[in-house]
């Protein structure tokens, strides 16, 4: 393909690289705490994971026509592979299961990178927000309730 007919527009490319961006670093919290807190994924799976559904959501928002079928496709095909990767994070012993959080936290990543690549930048931050609050702020809380719950136990003994 000659160089004159390649389709370069430094707008588009300012667009796609800020969108990339936004994923990427609000992804950056969620993995930061899922690697402080010592998980199977982390500081490098949780950006990776927004970026790829960013790229994805943005090729699907370049297709020409009326693409909503196409975008629909690309939404399920990002949730499968999403749910693929996150499955791999759940870990089953035979007296509990770990890694549901992490699993969870990889499944939002990635709406966060979709949200990012659609242009819904607020819903791409408040997902974010939510994450984080929800795997740090309530981690506490249950670290809590199970320290209360094992309290209670040795009391009966």
């Amino acid at each position: 393909m000659p160089l004159d007919q390649l389709d370069f527009d430094l707008v588009r490319l300012t667009e796609v690289l800020t969108r990339l961006a936004i994923a990427f670093v609000l992804a950056i919290p969620i993995g930061w705490e899922r690697e402080r807190s010592t998980r199977s994924a982390g500081l490098r799976t949780f950006p990776l994971v927004a970026v790829a559904s960013c790229g994805y959501t943005l090729i699907a928002v370049q297709l020409p026509g009326d693409a909503a079928d196409a975008h629909s496709r690309v939404l399920q095909g990002l949730l499968t592979g999403i749910g693929f990767i996150g499955g791999g994070a759940i870990l089953k012993s035979e007296h509990q299961v770990r890694g549901t959080a992490t699993a969870a936290g990889i499944w939002v990543t990635g709406a966060i990178g979709a949200a990012a690549g659609y242009g819904r930048l607020e819903t791409a931050l408040l997902l974010s927000l939510i994450a984080l609050v929800a795997l740090r702020g309530l981690g506490a809380v249950e670290q809590r309730i199970l320290r209360d719950h094992e309290r209670d136990e040795s009391d009966k003994s």
